[in-house]
C-alpha cells in the first residue's frame, strides 16, 4: 500500500514530472474533443514559473518519492466581492493514482493558501464535457458560475 501523499511547493526540478501529467491531461481533454493547441511543457514551465516575475507558483503531490499530481495557481482580485481568489490554472493527478485523495489534498492546500492570504474562494475553469473533473469538484463541493462566461481576446 502506497503512503499518503506529501505536498511541496514546485521546484524547477519538477519540471518533467509536471510535463508527464500535463500531457496526461491534455490527451484526456482531446479525447473528450477539446480542439485546444496544448503547448506547455518541461521548458515552459521552467521559463514562466520561476525567477523574477514568475507567472505562477503550485505545488506537487509526491507519493512514495514520486511525483503523482501538480496544482498551478496564481491569485486574483474580484471586485465585485472585494477580495482575493485564488485562480487554480491547473490541477493533474496521474492516471494510475486518480481517486487516492491527491487531487483533494492539493485543493485542500489552496483553499488554506487562499485563506492564508486573505482570500475568500477558490477559481477555476473545467471544459464542460470533462465529465471526470465535474465529478470530483462537484464531489468536493464546488458549484459552477451560471451567471458568468470565460473570454479571450488574442493580443
Amino acid at each position: 500500500m502506497s503512503r499518503p501523499p506529501v505536498v511541496r511547493a514546485i521546484t524547477p526540478d519538477d519540471a518533467d514530472s509536471i510535463e508527464r501529467l500535463y500531457a496526461q491531461s491534455a490527451a484526456h481533454l482531446r479525447s473528450i474533443g477539446d480542439q485546444t493547441d496544448f503547448r506547455f511543457n518541461a521548458a515552459a514551465y521552467r521559463r514562466d514559473g520561476f525567477g523574477d516575475r514568475p507567472a505562477f507558483s503550485g505545488w506537487v503531490a509526491v507519493q512514495d518519492g514520486v511525483v503523482v499530481g501538480h496544482l498551478l495557481y496564481t491569485f486574483g482580485y474580484d471586485t465585485d466581492g472585494a477580495a482575493r481568489f485564488l485562480f487554480v490554472i491547473d490541477l493533474a493527478v496521474d492516471e494510475q493514482a486518480r481517486r487516492q485523495g491527491i487531487g483533494r489534498a492539493l485543493m485542500q492546500h489552496a483553499a488554506a493558501m487562499c485563506r492564508e492570504a486573505g482570500g475568500t474562494l477558490l477559481f477555476w475553469a473545467v471544459h464542460e464535457k470533462n465529465g471526470l473533473a465535474l465529478e470530483f469538484y462537484r464531489g468536493i463541493g464546488a458549484e459552477p458560475i451560471a451567471h458568468a462566461q470565460f473570454m479571450t481576446l488574442a493580443v
